[in-house]
């Protein structure tokens, strides 16, 4: 097997988590050049269960999170199992695990017992709610969304509160994972020291609400849902064309001044009470049948080319399939293929481009205990030695 390359080589990373917001985090590293080891119960990861969809048989929701990775079986209740994940939390420079707090404890597997046997261990855990009060509660995203604030955004103003179309904090939380790990890294490269890296989803959730948190921590005042509209500047939004709607979003006063010349509005930029945001926020109902009356004239698409080439930031509202083909477009080569032959598996580029030290894609999606043995003959050997 060919050596990992990429800015994080030579780093050993123990994944005991599952699901998503590990696997996500444990994947980037991976691509980052990290030999992360999949550590699975008997029956595996459960989003190999997950389908449809499927490529071939396999979910491909456990595809699009496990590039990259070896994959070992190990039942954590039988003690000869234990003893080898212990043995590899005890080498890992980084182990990331989301089971419940406390969970790996009775193992031997929890952060007292790995930093004893493993003072340079960056030992990272993803919960729901944390591992105070909160510690019993489940944290599935969907849980989160609802209790974080984030489906009382979502949706009609007139209508029930919707989730994301995807498991937006379980990603974030796992990216929030992965920087926690690489300051710890940087901390230890300075003093030789691991440290625990704790993260929740509700901690997550709240940070990444962003405007809507300062809404109310800083001015006291609790948002609703508001549709696609934006609750402090306008247009910013869906407005219909000839055809389909187009996302418009001109923030500030140059790009609405903007908008209106391409609209052929040349009075509307001047109006008292469009001339800056603030004011069209509060004249919204006035403004925005001027500015449809006048995207009636074109397509989507058309207005995209016309507006995106003055700066007016703007978009036509896609399906995924569109979204692939707009990054194509733009050159961004979206879709990478890891693996070979048979195993050969379309995913997504790692988001982050180096100059130096590029993302690498060695690996393709484990499957079950695929690395076992070759893991296990490693792991007793380090254990004798």
């Amino acid at each position: 097997m060919d050596s990992p390359t990429g800015p994080l080589s030579g780093l050993l990373v123990a994944d005991f988590s599952r699901v998503l917001a590990g696997p996500y985090a444990t994947m980037l590293l991976a691509d980052l050049g990290a030999d992360v080891v999949k550590v699975e119960g008997p029956q595996g990861d459960e989003t190999r269960t997950w389908m449809p969809p499927v490529r071939g048989d396999v979910s491909t929701y456990y595809l699009g999170v496990n590039r990259g990775k070896r994959s070992i079986a190990l039942d954590l209740r039988d003690e000869a199992d234990a003893v080898v994940a212990r043995e590899l939390a005890a080498r890992a420079d980084v182990l990331i695990e989301n089971f419940k707090p406390g969970g790996l404890a009775k193992y031997g597997l929890d952060y007292a017992a790995v930093s004893a046997a493993n003072p340079g261990s960056v030992y990272a855990s993803i919960s729901g709610f944390g591992a105070g009060e909160g510690a019993h509660v489940p944290g599935y995203d969907l849980m989160v969304q609802a209790i974080s604030g984030l489906m009382s955004l979502t949706g009609d103003p007139d209508g029930p509160p919707y989730r994301a179309g995807i498991s937006v904090f379980d990603v974030m939380a796992g990216n929030h994972a992965v920087i926690g790990i690489l300051a710890a890294l940087r901390h230890r490269d300075a003093t030789g020291a691991g440290q625990h890296v704790e993260v929740n989803l509700l901690s997550s959730a709240l940070t990444g609400l962003v405007n809507h948190s300062s809404a109310f921590a800083a001015g006291g005042v609790v948002p609703y849902r508001m549709g696609n509209a934006h609750p402090s500047v306008f247009p910013y939004e869906p407005l219909p064309t000839a055809d389909h709607d187009l996302i418009v979003a001109a923030a500030n006063d140059g790009q609405f001044r903007r908008l209106c010349e391409v609209l052929d509005l040349p009075g509307v930029p001047d109006d008292p009470r469009f001339a800056r945001n603030a004011d069209r926020t509060k004249n919204r109902e006035e403004l925005r049948p001027i500015l449809v009356e006048r995207l009636a004239k074109r397509g989507a698409v058309d207005w995209f080319d016309a507006l995106t080439k003055v700066g007016v930031p703007c978009g036509p509202i896609n399906t995924i399939d569109g979204g692939f083909a707009m990054a194509e477009r733009f050159g961004l080569d979206p879709i990478v293929e890891v693996g070979e032959g048979d195993r050969a598996v379309p995913t997504t580029r790692h988001p982050i481009r180096f100059s130096a030290t590029p993302a690498g894609y060695r690996l393709p999606p484990p499957e079950l205990d695929e690395h076992g043995a070759e893991l296990r003959a490693w792991l007793t050997e380090a254990a004798d030695g």
